[in-house]
């Protein structure tokens, strides 16, 4: 059982923040994309990314356009997700300095500071090593969330003096940095395999049980 690549649609939020970038990114992957901007927007998707931004606004966004319960409902199911910088944030446990009513959807059991690299001016451009890729990644720092504390289910992909970048844990991933901005598509890529592999996951589930309730039905109909 197999899933082609344009066989997927992923989605990216396009409330505010670089979610342009993302979407050409993943069109060079040959899927299909949706700009995510209302709740029915969420539906039929098989993947879905939370792009960078300023995440306090980006948190009164989804408020605002009722977005808010619907994403946390699909997030939290099996829908993969990738986070970035603002993402990341947005997709965090705990966030040490945001705001009283910012949302932290919980998915990435990680502790978080917002630009915990600087502000803007501090903003740079380092090449990191990722698990999985061979030869480094240009990753574009800009207000760049530091992650101070994850737990046990966090897998580190990539670190930067120490602290972790790049993260994996079950169907999400999330990078502090901007990989759409880099010119380099190597991790939307595997957020692709990501995709691919829970949708594969999701019809093998389904097989399985209309296999199951079709055989309970033959038994039924003989007995």
């Amino acid at each position: 059982m197999s899933t082609e690549r344009d066989d997927l649609t992923i989605g990216v939020l396009a409330l505010q923040g670089a979610f342009e970038a993302h979407l050409e990114a993943l069109a060079r992957c040959d899927v299909k994309t949706v700009a995510v901007r209302v709740p029915d927007d969420l539906d039929d998707l098989d993947g879905i990314v939370l792009p960078g931004g300023e995440s306090t606004t980006m948190s009164m966004m989804l408020e605002r356009n009722g977005l808010a319960s619907k994403l946390g409902e699909v997030c939290s199911g099996s829908l993969p997700v990738f986070g970035t910088c603002a993402g990341l944030i947005l997709l965090a446990s705990e966030i040490v300095d945001g705001r009283d009513d910012q949302i932290a959807l919980g998915l990435l059991d990680a502790v978080v500071v917002r630009n915990g690299y600087g502000r803007q001016v501090a903003s740079t451009e380092v090449d990191v090593d990722v698990d999985g890729l061979s030869g480094s990644f240009r990753a574009v720092y800009i207000r760049a969330p530091r992650v101070t504390a994850i737990g046990d289910d966090v897998e580190v992909l990539a670190s930067r003096n120490g602290d972790p970048v790049l993260l994996r844990s079950g169907a999400v991933l999330a990078s502090a940095f901007h990989p759409e901005l880099s010119g380099d598509d190597r991790l939307h890529e595997m957020f692709v395999d990501m995709c691919a592999a829970q949708a594969i996951e999701a019809m093998m589930n389904d097989t399985t049980l209309r296999t199951g309730c079709e055989s309970a039905c033959a038994t039924e109909r003989t007995s």
